[in-house]
């Protein structure tokens, strides 16, 4: 039985004059689940967790603990030095989580004995589940196939993010059976999830969230059809949700719809004047296809 499963949204972080917006963040949160996504990822890239210290993190987690049950949130872990992430770990492990997300560590670009030994050293000190999350075009660091198999043998690592880019290694893993593979490419979310994948992080079900469980519904119960008809009506979305730097675009439709303030923390910059003409547009367009 899979431990995570169906549609988690990897949760902005509204920003209001450069602080944490809270209001904004719990109203957003609450409205995601009310649509009936399966949880939520705190703090992980489209968070802007590079942006925040620990101390806002930490602050982020507590925020939404207050209207969000721990079994619902899988909160981020990204570092380049093993002990300061060690003490975020034993921090966040405090709190009731569901489970922790981990990318490689970014920059340093170690070789897979080290990755492994990075993947260990956390797994072991893990007191909840862990998803690795493999993107290495954030990391700078591919994690091949024969060190995710042996990363996965660890009893704490249950769950992958899925944005290594290979075919090959994606299969590999679903016919392993071993991990929960979890789509992190929101335009692979349809293929992954019909080769037997469990679900998706993906970024852009902030916008139309009931339609992506919708989908991921329909293909648990088998219904192909329904499934690919839904998607095809969401591929404009997913594109443009990523026409920009992540998390800007989905930034951008949350504001329009009158749920955060479309702001960002430097270096990220807000959505151009163009691409947000496009958003409005798609808006509008969805707003009645939809109904």
């Amino acid at each position: 039985m899979s431990v995570f499963s169906g549609i988690w949204v990897p949760l902005v972080t509204p920003f209001d004059a450069g602080s944490i917006d809270f209001v904004a963040l719990r109203r957003l949160a609450a409205h995601l689940l009310d649509a009936g996504v399966a949880g939520l990822v705190v703090c992980g890239s489209t968070g802007e967790a590079a942006a925040l210290s620990k101390a806002e993190q930490l602050a982020v987690l507590d925020a939404l603990l207050e209207v969000v049950p721990g079994r619902q949130l899988v909160m981020g872990l990204a570092g380049c030095n093993l002990d300061d992430v060690l003490s975020m770990q034993h921090e966040v492990q405090r709190r009731p989580v569901a489970g922790l997300l981990v990318p490689a560590p970014y920059y340093i670009r170690p070789s897979q004995a080290g990755l492994l030994a990075w993947f260990d050293a956390i797994a072991d000190a893990a007191e909840v589940p862990l998803i690795l999350y493999d993107i290495p075009y954030r990391t700078g660091s591919r994690i091949d196939l024969a060190t995710l198999r042996e990363i996965a043998r660890h009893p704490r690592v249950v769950a992958i993010k899925d944005c290594g880019g290979n075919p090959e290694t994606t299969q590999a893993l679903l016919a392993d059976g071993v991990l929960d593979v979890l789509a992190g490419e929101d335009a692979q979310l349809f293929s992954t999830l019909c080769l037997g994948g469990s679900g998706a992080i993906a970024a852009s079900a902030h916008n139309q969230p009931q339609q992506f469980v919708r989908l991921a519904e329909c293909i648990a119960v088998g219904d192909i059809a329904a499934a690919q008809a839904i998607f095809q009506r969401l591929l404009p979305l997913i594109q443009l949700s990523f026409a920009e730097a992540n998390p800007a675009p989905v930034k951008s439709l949350l504001a329009l719809q009158g749920l955060i303030d479309d702001e960002l923390r430097a270096p990220m910059q807000r959505s151009s004047a163009e691409l947000v003409v496009r958003l409005r547009e798609l808006l509008a367009v969805d707003q009645a296809a939809w109904v």
